[in-house]
């Protein structure tokens, strides 16, 4: 159950983008999101030009996750994203599709979650940049069942390079949210995902 299409996109809104962990997407979400963003890609700094360069990024996804998912916002706009309207908004924007074919904005994000996520800005995330991204989000008390998703997602091309290039993780992120199956070679994109 903790891999059906349902949960991974809960999983998204959860850990992804509900920043204040208020159970909603809002303006305030991608406003964290981009500081965030900076700040994990400058290893502690925070320039205006990158912070800026984020802000309009994050900014852009809100906009676009707002016009694909709020569907109460005529005439009485909430400003708020449920996951259920989230969800809604990813099955008629990604589902069946490839990465190229995803919303602009989603595809910017994706890039920039790799970046953060490649720690030592080599192009391709490791096992030790994956570990790291995943307890940040769960608990884990062996570290074997991260390791183990980390291989799952292999192909031996992965394998010859040492982890996921940046094309290989936008291939492999576009189908944890596009393939509706609760078997994906995806599914543990994020590690073991709970219910």
């Amino acid at each position: 159950m903790a891999y059906t299409w349902d949960n991974r996109v809960a999983f998204v809104v959860r850990y992804l983008y509900d920043i204040d962990n208020n159970g909603y997407l809002d303006a305030h979400d991608f406003h964290c999101l981009a500081l965030r963003t900076c700040v994990l890609e400058g290893k502690g700094d925070c320039s205006a030009s990158r912070l800026q360069k984020y802000q309009h990024i994050m900014m852009s996804l809100w906009e676009e996750i707002a016009q694909l998912a709020d569907f109460d916002k005529v005439p009485d706009y909430d400003g708020i994203v449920t996951v259920d309207e989230f969800k809604v908004a990813v099955q008629n924007s990604c589902i069946g599709r490839k990465y190229e074919e995803f919303p602009q904005a989603m595809r910017a994000f994706i890039e920039t979650n790799f970046r953060m996520i490649d720690i030592n800005c080599d192009g391709i995330i490791g096992i030790e940049e994956f570990r790291y991204d995943c307890v940040q989000r769960m608990v884990v008390d062996d570290i074997r069942v991260i390791d183990e998703a980390f291989n799952s997602l292999l192909n031996d091309d992965d394998r010859r390079k040492g982890g996921l290039a940046l094309y290989r993780y936008q291939e492999l992120f576009a189908q944890f949210l596009s393939d509706q199956s609760d078997d994906c070679q995806a599914n543990l994109l994020f590690g073991p995902l709970e219910l």
